[in-house]
């Protein structure tokens, strides 16, 4: 005899955006099964803001939050006022955690600790008799007709449901399960799919010197991209530099433009480390701390303006011999060093993969869901939620932000 598990709702994927749905799924009904192909829920929910899961972002304004994401945005304007920022907020704190604002408006649990978040869904979900099955990847959906049947697990079990939501995510952070099975299931089942690439994510350069600025964190900076030499985008912030290029905010958010623009050519970071000093404030202020140090070689005079690891690189790029006194070095010298200061340039080899990518860019094609209800255009049965769509935002607990709007809206709408 087969072994048939019966249920009314049936959500695959136990991320943000799966129990969220389940969540408001249950809410309203009996029936609810939530099936996880990993051995606990929300594995990437838990790596989230470095361990600290940044919930969502203080942007209470629909139109903006909106215009974060590009033109396929005001998808969202549906799901964003039936379940706001300021109501996933409120969720978390009526269910016992509490939260805080910090720089660039993110939102982050006051115990700075993602597996509390995880903890409230997974909690109210075992008091609502969400039946929970975990480790049994799905294998295969069926469908008859424009419905969906049945799922088939791994282990050969068999999920019989009414109504299905999808929440498998997209393909970034593929250790954490999300290697893009629902993309393949959706093709099957007559779905459009956005071609998946990797955005949020580390960049490559073609400079061997960064190995040596490997971890040097930086604060209140400023990062263009250029292209034939005209200025593409830009931010303002933190970044960081890795053994083969740079991370961090900035360059994750930069890194969706630069994917783009490397496919029509060579593309160029200009770093400014002081960017609250014009071109001759600047100046002006290297000439004072040379005043102060008359007697020192160049290699030991810029202590006091730049971050230790650093210095030896814009010596040796400076090509300014190390050992001379900083009294002997020319106007000319300086005015390099300034131009160095204000526009470090490194060539972009590539971006990073899917690996090291926090979101994933395209997915389920728009057109083919009413963004009403998160309800499939193409099956009647199918609802979806979170990162399988084709929607991506900044970073700055944007996207998850994205995984609650929509869980809720699919959740609530399934038994209409």
């Amino acid at each position: 005899m087969r072994n048939i598990l019966k249920s009314k709702i049936l959500v695959i994927g136990g991320g943000p955006a799966g129990m969220m749905s389940a969540l408001q799924a249950s809410e309203k009904s009996s029936g609810v099964v939530l099936v996880e192909k990993n051995d606990r829920l929300g594995l990437k929910l838990l790596i989230t803001g470095k361990g600290r899961c940044n919930i969502t972002n203080a942007e209470t304004e629909v139109r903006s939050l909106v215009q974060k994401f590009g033109k396929n945005g005001k998808f969202l304007y549906s799901s964003l006022n039936k379940f706001s920022v300021d109501d996933v907020v409120s969720f978390f704190q009526q269910n016992g955690l509490k939260t805080k604002t910090e720089r660039g408006g993110r939102i982050f649990p006051v115990s700075n600790n993602s597996a509390d978040v995880l903890a409230v869904l997974v909690n109210k979900m075992k008091k609502n008799n969400v039946k929970i099955v975990n480790n049994d990847p799905v294998v295969n959906v069926i469908k008859n007709g424009k419905m969906i049947e049945k799922v088939v697990l791994k282990s050969g079990r068999e999920v019989v449901a009414e109504k299905f939501i999808i929440c498998t995510g997209g393909k970034s952070y593929p250790a954490t399960g999300s290697t893009g099975d629902g993309y393949r299931w959706l093709k099957n089942l007559g779905h459009n799919l956005v071609k998946p690439e990797p955005v949020l994510v580390p960049i490559m350069v073609k400079e061997n010197f960064v190995k040596e600025l490997e971890g040097l964190s930086l604060k209140n900076v400023a990062i263009k991209v250029f292209q034939k030499n005209k200025k593409q985008d830009e931010r303002f912030g933190e970044a960081i530099f890795t053994n083969n290029g740079m991370s961090g905010p900035i360059i994750l958010d930069l890194s969706k433009s630069i994917g783009s623009l490397l496919q029509a050519g060579k593309v160029e970071l200009r770093i400014d480390f002081k960017p609250g000093l014009s071109v001759a404030e600047l100046d002006a202020r290297i000439q004072r701390d040379f005043k102060g140090l008359i007697n020192k070689d160049f290699k030991n005079s810029l202590d006091d303006l730049l971050p230790q690891k650093l210095i030896p690189v814009v010596v040796k790029l400076s090509n300014i011999d190390k050992n001379t006194k900083v009294n002997s070095i020319t106007r000319e010298e300086r005015k390099v060093l300034v131009k160095l200061l204000k526009e470090f340039v490194l060539e972009v080899d590539r971006l990073d993969g899917f690996e090291k990518a926090i979101v994933t860019k395209g997915g389920v094609d728009l057109r083919e869901i009413d963004p009403q209800t998160m309800k499939s255009k193409i099956i009647e049965n199918l609802y979806f939620a979170g990162e399988i769509l084709d929607l991506d935002g900044p970073t700055g607990g944007y996207n998850l932000q994205v995984c609650w709007s929509t869980g809720f809206v699919a959740g609530n709408s399934v038994l209409d």
